[in-house]
């Protein structure tokens, strides 16, 4: 192993091996009889700071939701007492207000065998390092709130990674987590995004004070500075230490829906309300590193969490400390009569426009009983009712039932901010005239992509980086949300004014509409209860490249399991790699007693949609049905065709479709498309209207049999808005890289 040491990681602490949800099902009993012997206090110190000042490091949004987000899930999940929870944000996280905090709160309360995680969110920072513990002669250091940093340099009042380093060596316990959502690299913002960390610092230079403070530990410690280098350069001090992002990448403040978190510290925290068992943190890490370079891939841009340890056991459970095992999507925090206040943290980040007024949660492992109808939501705080009895009181976890899709959901597309005046207002007229396509100033709100110019600086750039295909200098085209990537085949002829580049894009709006419709709001892999496996295979081997399920329809069942596999292509970032020219196959297998209609959609980097299941169009629906207990391949030999990987290069998601009711009308749609062009036994692709079309009825058909099935129950859903039902839809996507 690479020799690394806290908060200057040199390379990835994991390998990326696509560990399914029910290996870890399978795996638990040991942490859980761990587990249930540490009965010592748990002590927290949750920091944040949004309202950063100055020069050269700008104002974050999500960083205060951070440390509400790790606090709901201390408590509600880890069993931590709020009492022992102190949480510092803003004007609160002074260099010394930290500090203290550490000293007062986790240092002079914990005992051996007590529980102690330290969060950090916010801006990160680098500094000249006298004793010069990396090669490049820098300190990575965490930035509070009364920094003083100047664009000219200086000396800042920043938190050193050696310091942090002498305050985890003082604990006298060694359950020790260190959470550090921040970056010591890129800086300003990027897109729609602003990045954690500050910007030049080779100019910079620590305060004297925090110099004198570790030397004021070391005597503590009773360690001479020598063995304080060695100790350093050699590992962490104790514990267990994660880290948002690799040294040199970007840990990013994002938007989602209507608020702003980082985008690790939710993407980590709403992963674990998933869990059913608490198991290993670096099991744990690589899953949740795999599903943080899905979403910065989506965005533009890459971040691999990082992962540290020292303590006595090989593989340490993360926190230490036992878990409520039970999946969740929302807490019950207050309740009065038949109103109740939700805390919606294991909401997926790509379905949260789904979770608005009139979804429904039942209580978790309630068996039916108690249904809670969302009346309104703001950021992840809701509001709803009790619409079927049941004995709730805070801490009661509930379990997503219906998602509810509003119908006129719509298209974020942000607006370059190097426009000029004219150009803007001529791009916000142009964007007026199209339906569900609503167009936004970067980061105020989440955006799905940017309309912009390609700057001579940004072709330069992306020439360095080898970008293929770069259109024109001058034209214009959709960016990813980062403004680092381009989406591929959307930018026109240099010459080209804004007003016909927009109206170019009209029906690419489309396409991309339906594939954020069925990519994102139909997604539930996590929360559908439908038995139901799906992998995709390299073509005429036993080959696995990646297999999804919807884990709560397995999760109580024993000894027939499928052992998961580890797929051929492993990359750095867990997503799997397929060259052009692959040829692939998904192999299905319904496991549920009822038969079950599957409809298979690839979505490419684009953004447009091919159908490859169904694939016989000369007959009825009865060729989308897979029967109880039947597998299949699909292509079959039969088929007459074969699936191969080919462009657009970038990523290319697998969404797969099972129903336990007839899709009736999507497929008619599918079928008359097939009609006019011929077809007859074979996957297709779509226009951008009849993509858009097609998931229009997809969404009606599943609205059908969901609202069928509540009016059994006794429950309505009103006009305006589509239900998704678990009990009736599992959709899984399959994510991988087309490359070169």
């Amino acid at each position: 192993m690479k020799r690394r040491h806290f908060l200057q990681f040199a390379g990835s602490a994991l390998t990326t091996i696509g560990i399914s949800q029910l290996d870890i099902i399978q795996q638990g009993d040991k942490y859980t009889k761990a587990l249930a012997q540490n009965t010592g206090r748990k002590l927290a110190l949750l920091v944040g700071i949004n309202d950063y000042s100055g020069e050269v490091v700008s104002p974050l949004a999500g960083c205060v939701n951070d440390v509400l987000l790790q606090k709901q899930l201390l408590i509600h999940r880890f069993g931590f007492n709020p009492k022992d929870i102190l949480t510092l944000t803003d004007t609160q996280a002074t260099r010394q207000g930290i500090l203290t905090a550490f000293e007062e709160h986790l240092i002079n309360q914990a005992k051996p065998g007590d529980t102690v995680v330290f969060h950090f969110s916010g801006h990160g920072g680098r500094v000249v390092d006298p004793d010069k513990d990396s090669p490049d002669g820098y300190n990575s250091t965490l930035i509070p709130i009364d920094s003083g940093y100047s664009s000219s340099g200086g000396v800042v009042q920043d938190i050193m990674g050696q310091t942090l380093f002498l305050l985890m060596s003082a604990l006298k316990t060694d359950n020790v987590t260190v959470v550090l959502d921040s970056c010591h690299s890129g800086g300003a913002k990027r897109g729609n995004f602003v990045v954690r960390s500050r910007g030049n610092s080779k100019k910079l230079q620590i305060s004297p004070k925090e110099i004198e403070y570790q030397s004021q530990w070391l005597k503590r410690l009773n360690l001479s500075p020598q063995e304080f280098i060695r100790l350093r350069r050699q590992n962490i001090a104790k514990g267990v230490v994660i880290a948002s992002a690799k040294r040199e990448q970007l840990a990013v403040d994002a938007s989602f829906d209507d608020f702003s978190a980082g985008a690790f510290t939710y993407l980590f925290t709403q992963y674990l309300w998933q869990q059913p068992e608490n198991t290993s943190a670096k099991r744990i890490l690589v899953d949740v590193s795999r599903s943080t370079n899905i979403y910065s891939n989506r965005q533009g841009y890459g971040q691999i969490p990082e992962l540290e340890t020292n303590t006595k056991q090989p593989n340490p459970p993360l926190y230490f400390t036992p878990f409520n095992a039970n999946y969740a999507e929302a807490v019950v925090t207050k309740i009065n009569g038949n109103q109740v206040e939700l805390w919606l943290g294991g909401v997926d980040s790509q379905s949260l426009a789904g979770f608005e007024k009139d979804a429904i949660f039942t209580v978790a492992d309630g068996g039916g009983k108690g249904l809670v109808q969302l009346e309104s939501r703001q950021g992840l705080v809701g509001k709803g009712r009790l619409i079927k009895a049941a004995q709730l009181k805070p801490g009661t976890l509930l379990q997503e039932r219906i998602r509810g899709i509003p119908a006129n959901l719509k298209l974020n597309i942000g607006l370059d901010d190097t426009f000029d005046s004219n150009t803007l207002n001529q791009a916000k007229q142009a964007f007026q005239a199209i339906n569900r396509v609503s167009a936004l100033p970067l980061r105020q709100q989440e955006v799905q992509y940017i309309f912009g110019a390609m700057t001579s600086a940004r072709y330069q750039e992306f020439q360095k980086r080898s970008i293929p295909n770069l259109p024109p200098v001058g034209s214009f085209g959709l960016f990813l949300a980062t403004l680092d990537e381009i989406l591929p085949k959307s930018f026109g002829d240099s010459g080209e004014t804004v007003t016909a580049a927009i109206k170019r894009l009209t029906p690419k709006f489309k396409s991309l509409l339906a594939a954020r419709i069925v990519k994102q709001m139909l997604g539930n892999t996590s929360t559908s209860k439908i038995k139901v496996t799906a992998s995709m295979n390299i073509a005429g081997s036993q080959k696995v490249i990646s297999e999804t399920f919807p884990v709560r329809g397995f999760k109580k069942q024993t000894g027939n399991q499928n052992t998961p596999v580890k797929p051929p292509v492993i990359t750095e970032n867990g997503i799997p790699e397929l060259p052009i020219g692959t040829q692939v196959a998904f192999e299905l297998e319904n496991q549920e007693s009822v038969p079950l209609y599957i409809s298979i959609l690839v979505i490419d980097a684009a953004g447009d949609m091919a159908v490859i299941f169904p694939n016989d169009w000369g007959v009825a629906e009865g060729a989308t049905l897979l029967s109880a207990g039947e597998k299949r391949t699909i292509p079959s030999q039969n088929d007459g065709f074969k699936l191969t990987v080919g462009e657009p290069l970038g990523m290319t998601e697998a969404l797969i479709i099972a129903s336990t009711n007839p899709l009736r009308t999507s497929l008619k749609a599918l079928k008359e498309i097939a009609r006019s062009r011929g077809i007859n036994k074979r996957a297709f692709g779509t226009t951008e209207d009849e993509f858009l079309d097609v998931t229009d009825k997809l969404l009606s058909d599943l609205d059908t049999a969901t609202r069928g099935g509540l009016n059994v129950e006794g429950v309505e859903l009103p006009a305006g808005v589509r239900g998704v039902d678990t009990n009736k839809l599992a959709a899984m996507a399959i994510p991988f890289d087309v490359v070169d």
